[in-house]
């Protein structure tokens, strides 16, 4: 694919020799005259990666479009190279400051022009590959290498946050634990990469059921987090059931065996101020009994009415259907 080159220059006879030449080396050209169209093009979400501005332009001169495009930080890099008569030592470190990676004077070698053009490519390429290289490491660093969920420290950051966020806005935020049952029995009985692809499957079902505005993470081997904002008790009881459905509802093949798959879940809900740890202790406290009582189903525990209690036996509350 042919990479595309802006032009700026107001000169007509200077803008079609430059056009005549980018053809002949197969780039794709866009021509403009006026310096502040120019920086609008550069700053847009499709900009050319290469583009050859001349110093003197009506709008905004040369150097004035480079330094306002660095100014704005897009997200991908377009390489800038002022072509200008000026040729003085001060007029080249003027452009040069102004955030431009070259610089050719007027009349211009059309060999020199290409070769530069070649390290304005190499330059965007590298650019690329770093920030792509970035955009992986930043991914790795706070998701799950399996599931692609959030990992356990992510989805207690973003806990802490949407804690922090619902008590100024004086609203209720709701906490789910999920657990895989029997997940040891499936690794037992069909290997461990079956336990993966079961992982892989009760994610992507649980992500799936949840709202949009609702954060998922793998709290650590087959147990799962969901950090709810903006629940009610009822809300947050309706948010667990549909996940749980959303699990056990067909089976997951796996290795030729369609395999029945559950999970059970303890939800609460954070009351203001209340320590994050307090909050899930008593999530995972609710969790437990939804094991104990059989597995298969989602188990409330209620916000204790004293602010400081020592938190015991959880009040198992009867989900309610309601209507989708």
């Amino acid at each position: 694919m042919a990479k595309r080159v802006l032009i700026v220059e107001d000169d007509a006879v200077s803008r079609r020799l430059l056009h005549k030449l980018l053809e002949q080396w197969k780039y794709d050209v866009i021509e403009l005259e006026d310096g502040a169209e120019a920086l609008k093009i550069l700053r847009s979400k499709d900009a050319p990666k290469l583009a050859i501005v001349d110093w003197m332009l009506p709008g905004l001169n040369g150097p004035d479009v480079v330094r306002q495009l660095r100014s704005f930080q897009a997200a991908s890099y377009t390489y800038v190279l002022l072509l200008t008569s000026k040729s003085e030592k001060s007029d080249i470190l003027q452009g040069l400051d102004s955030g431009a990676d070259d610089y050719l004077t007027k009349p211009f070698d059309a060999q020199e022009l290409r070769a530069r053009l070649r390290v304005g490519e190499r330059i965007v390429d590298l650019h690329e590959r770093l920030t792509d290289a970035l955009s992986a490491s930043e991914f790795r660093a706070s998701h799950d290498g399996l599931t692609g969920l959030y990992n356990r420290s992510m989805i207690l950051n973003l806990l802490d946050r949407e804690a922090a966020r619902c008590e100024r806005a004086a609203t209720p935020l709701g906490v789910i634990l999920a657990d895989i049952d029997r997940f040891k029995a499936i690794n037992d009985s069909h290997g461990h990469a079956a336990g993966d692809q079961v992982l892989l499957e009760v994610a992507g079902r649980m992500q799936s059921s949840l709202r949009s505005y609702d954060f998922l993470g793998r709290y650590g081997g087959e147990e799962f987090l969901i950090v709810a904002p903006d629940c009610s008790s009822e809300a947050i009881q309706e948010v667990a059931e549909r996940v749980r459905q959303s699990v056990a509802k067909s089976p997951i093949s796996v290795a030729g065996a369609n395999l029945t798959v559950t999970i059970s879940l303890g939800a609460s809900l954070a009351p203001g101020s209340e320590n994050l740890r307090a909050l899930l202790k008593r999530t995972d406290l609710a969790l437990y009994a939804a094991k104990r009582q059989g597995r298969n189903r989602s188990t409330f525990m209620p916000v204790p009415h004293d602010a400081h209690p020592a938190v015991t036996e959880p009040a198992h509350v009867p989900y309610q259907p309601f209507a989708m």
